[in-house]
């Protein structure tokens, strides 16, 4: 067992195999990002729509990937009438900002206060305390699928005793050198959720500052895939997993939420690894090919008859290109016989 921060967190070979994975991985990038310069740009602008709609939709944002991205591509203050609208809108800026200057975002009270200024900047209802630690107490919450709302754990009190923890996260954060870089930056966005130290709008700073801790440590592939995207298909788990460390607060073992946060890390690096992979097959098809793709890709469980009358183009030749898209595990077949419909793997 060892004492991180105020933590305990048990050191096993398989975390220190994960770490070695990711680690890996990132040697590698900087050759993958030469290499890939156009497919990245296509593969950020995906993950910023899943990231931005998933991290809003767990906290209870209803938009979907879709309209979230009608939106961002169309962004007026006129059209952020809603709450879900102006949570997305501050979201994606916050994104933005940590992508184009992370590099320059040291964290401090004051950069992860200007965040959340940002973060909640278009919702009229969180003028009165965005920007400024909490003054009333919060808990942390979970919306259920019936709309109800159920109580995770307790937080760190306001005022007086919230400010205390965030001075010494901070402090403890960038004097502890000997700690790995991926387990600092888990443990931060641990301590700050647990800390809860705004009214609102925390969840979806700890899924910014999870990214912008990783940049800033030199992990720029995460811009290409969506840890939010992970953590809403895991949602109950990640609630869980927050919920059975906090239990044990203060001085818990914080060994779980490890587990879970450095599993989400490896399972988006390798989704990231499979989609570059599959990208490059994609620069080697036809337009035939091409066109076959994308149209299963904007309408998945088309029909092979469907796909020849919109392309105008022989069934045979269709039913073809489908079974070689197939072969190259670019798409997936389902059903038989009439019913056989196809979308993208």
């Amino acid at each position: 067992m060892n004492k991180v921060h105020t933590l305990i967190l048990s050191i096993e070979w398989n975390l220190i195999s994960i770490i070695s994975k990711i680690d890996r991985f990132d040697a590698e990038w900087s050759s993958i990002e030469k290499k890939e310069g156009q497919s990245l740009k296509e593969l950020k602008s995906i993950a910023t729509v899943r990231s931005v709609g998933a991290s809003t939709r767990i906290e209870g944002s209803k938009m979907s990937n879709e309209e979230v991205d009608v939106l961002l591509k169309d962004l007026s203050i006129e059209k952020l009438e809603d709450r879900d609208s102006q949570e997305v809108a501050g979201y994606f800026e916050v994104m933005d900002i940590i992508s184009g200057s992370f590099g320059n975002i040291d964290i401090t009270e004051n950069s992860i206060k200007n965040l959340h200024n940002q973060l909640l900047k278009y919702s009229e209802k969180d003028a009165w305390h965005r920007g400024d630690y909490k003054q009333l107490s919060n808990s942390v919450e979970a919306t259920l699928a019936n709309g109800t709302k159920q109580v995770i754990f307790q937080t760190t009190p306001p005022a007086i005793e919230t400010n205390k923890a965030m001075e010494s996260l901070i402090e403890w954060y960038h004097n502890d050198q000997e700690t790995h870089p991926l387990v600092k930056s888990a443990i931060f966005c641990y301590e700050f959720v647990s800390i809860h130290p705004f009214q609102d709008g925390n969840g979806r700073l700890s899924r910014l500052l999870s990214s912008l801790l990783l940049l800033n440590h030199g992990y720029k592939w995460i811009q290409y895939v969506s840890l939010e995207h992970e953590i809403e298909s895991r949602k109950t788990e990640y609630y869980q997993k927050l919920r059975d460390c906090q239990a044990q607060r203060p001085n818990e073992d914080v060994s779980q939420w490890i587990d879970f946060f450095f599993d989400g890390l490896l399972n988006i690096q390798e989704q990231l690894k499979s989609k570059l992979e599959t990208q490059g097959i994609e620069t080697k098809l036809s337009p035939k090919e091409k066109s076959i793709l994308h149209i299963i890709g904007d309408n998945a469980g088309i029909k092979s008859g469907q796909i020849a009358k919109r392309l105008d183009i022989p069934s045979p030749t269709v039913k073809r290109i489908l079974s070689h898209l197939v072969s190259q595990n670019l798409i997936e077949k389902f059903g038989t016989g009439p019913g056989t419909n196809y979308s993208i793997k």
